[in-house]
């Protein structure tokens, strides 16, 4: 699989239309957070697409602020923001003190990250037809085991259909960008759940009409 500036600025140009029209199908400010995720995961991609073209400009500076800009959104702000927006929306139920725990888990994960990016100097770098960022990560294991959890495991808890099949696909996306590209894992990983954001606008356009209670497609039908 080939990736470059054009492949990230092409995903980003598309989410931003399709970022666009998930928050118009949002009915209530509750749901802004989660619709707004395909906008994020756009504006990560064009931060990318210009990490790329810093690569062969020589421009060390922009290079520089540009990988501690798409760092943020990998490793702080996904792992704070996602179970928290997946709580906004969940209806009440025991589900929720899950997510809360999650939201507690993934904070201070953002937190640690966020501090490890300040004190530790982040490299991005072009191996191939990937983007590689080499930054120093304490207690990788145990990291990684709640960063997943938290980015994952909230929306498969999710009593909505819709959230719970894009936490699968991501999930999944996970496991085949661990397997097949681990050097460039952060930018293979993003780069595939960007586009499986999408489904988020799935969600909202083919959930239950507001007149007659029916849903226009079975596979995204709420639980009861």
């Amino acid at each position: 699989m080939c990736f470059s500036a054009t492949a990230s600025f092409s995903a980003g140009g598309v989410l931003l239309g399709i970022g666009a029209l998930t928050l118009k199908a949002a009915r209530r400010p509750c749901e802004w957070a989660f619709a707004a995720i395909p906008l994020l995961f756009a504006i990560q991609q064009l931060i990318e697409g210009v990490i790329w073209l810093t690569f062969s400009a020589d421009t060390p500076l922009l290079n520089s602020v540009m990988t501690h800009a798409y760092s943020f959104f990998s490793h702080v702000l996904w792992p704070v923001y996602l179970p928290m927006a997946v709580l906004m929306i969940e209806p009440s139920g025991g589900r929720r003190r899950t997510l809360k725990a999650l939201v507690l888990a993934g904070s201070a994960i953002g937190i640690y990250l966020l501090y490890v990016l300040v004190a530790f100097p982040v490299v991005s770098r072009p191996t191939g037809q990937h983007v590689e960022y080499d930054s120093p990560h304490f207690f990788a294991a145990a990291v990684m085991t709640l960063y997943l959890l938290s980015t994952t495991l909230s929306p498969l808890l999710s009593t909505l259909r819709g959230v719970q099949v894009f936490g699968a696909l991501v999930l999944l996306s996970f496991g085949a960008a661990y397997y097949f590209y681990a050097t460039w894992f952060i930018s293979v990983w993003c780069f595939f759940a960007a586009l499986l954001s999408t489904v988020i606008y799935l969600h909202f356009a083919w959930r239950p009409t507001q007149r007659g209670g029916s849903h226009q497609m079975a596979g995204f039908t709420d639980q009861p």
